[in-house]
């Protein structure tokens, strides 16, 4: 088969995989070692060692063009990368007494404000002082449709991001939760500090995201490969060089706000990844998951839980104010 015509869907995986992640190599990397493009193309959520991709082709669950290759294969233009990521047997993910600033906590679901800087669930090579370790301290049960790895997540937040995340104690009001995700009737509400003095008072970015081709670790705007994202945003002050604003998720994609904030020209302040030289004094973008309400999944009644921005975050607002 030519593998302008080969679809990655086309792979047979076992139930026990979770899903592929797909790569086409564009110019730059004609000539490149496989195992080593690999190795730079994982979510950061999911970092692996040159070594563990070795192994993974060697067992076959790294594709190219639907076939089997060795660690040397040296890619051409255009040649399309399945990786296939087993979820590790040997993970032994251990429940942690780590505090958890709960918002709201029911038989069915629980949400809690996330501290910035800490990560919502474990990957290969980072299984403790999660957001999962916490809550299986904390819960007898948590939902199992996502796995060893991710019990009980629903969704999540970047690790310097604050703020609020929904998680599931059953499959029941997972699958309710996950499909409400799907739907995008989830309501989502963010405060961020960007760089700038924004032109408008509101308006809303609608642009598709998807791997950046020069740098496969970040998501960039743009419309091979990607998928659509819609983000609305409200200006609620201004501070000359910078503006503080909310902004309400219509969809979900990795690094949504970060990636659309820098498309418009105003990126995130301290965001070390789409940010400018020069920033603020926090460890991490000024992003914090403000407000979510969504449908309680046995009940039916709609809820909706509010977060204040955190004290970090906030003096560096009260600066700018005194400024």
């Amino acid at each position: 088969m030519d593998k302008n015509e080969m679809n990655p869907k086309d792979i047979n995986l076992s139930s026990e995989d979770m899903d592929p992640m797909v790569f086409e190599a564009a110019d730059e990397h004609a000539g490149e070692r496989l195992d080593k493009y690999v190795t730079e193309s994982m979510d950061d959520g999911a970092a692996v060692s040159r070594t563990q991709v070795q192994d993974w082709i060697k067992n076959g669950a790294v594709l190219v063009n639907g076939r089997e290759v060795k660690s040397n294969y040296k890619l051409t233009v255009a040649d399309v990368v399945t990786v296939i990521v087993p979820e590790p047997e040997e993970a032994v993910i251990e429940p942690q007494a780590i505090p958890l600033d709960i918002v709201y906590e029911d038989s069915d679901v629980i949400v809690i404000n996330k501290p910035r800087g800490m990560v919502v669930h474990p990957a290969p090579g980072h299984y403790t002082g999660t957001i999962v370790n916490a809550l299986m301290h904390h819960c007898t049960d948590l939902s199992g449709i996502n796995g060893v790895l991710r019990p009980g997540i629903v969704h999540r937040i970047d690790k310097d991001t604050s703020g609020l995340i929904m998680a599931a104690k059953n499959d029941l009001a997972h699958a309710s939760l996950a499909a409400q995700l799907k739907a995008h009737t989830v309501t989502r509400k963010y405060m961020a500090l960007v760089h700038g003095n924004m032109p408008h008072e509101n308006g809303t970015v609608d642009a598709p995201i998807g791997r950046d081709p020069k740098d496969r670790k970040q998501y960039t705007v743009i419309h091979k490969g990607s998928k659509e994202a819609v983000t609305h945003f409200q200006v609620v002050e201004r501070f000359g060089d910078y503006t503080l604003l909310e902004l309400q998720l219509e969809t979900g994609r990795t690094h949504q706000i970060r990636v659309h904030m820098k498309y418009i020209d105003h990126p995130l302040a301290g965001d070390p990844v789409y940010g400018r030289n020069k920033t603020i004094g926090l460890k991490g973008q000024a992003l914090h998951a403000a407000l979510l309400g969504f449908v309680h999944p046995r009940s039916g009644e709609y809820l909706e839980f509010q977060a204040p921005i955190p004290p970090d975050m906030e003096h560096e607002l009260m600066i700018l104010r005194q400024r």
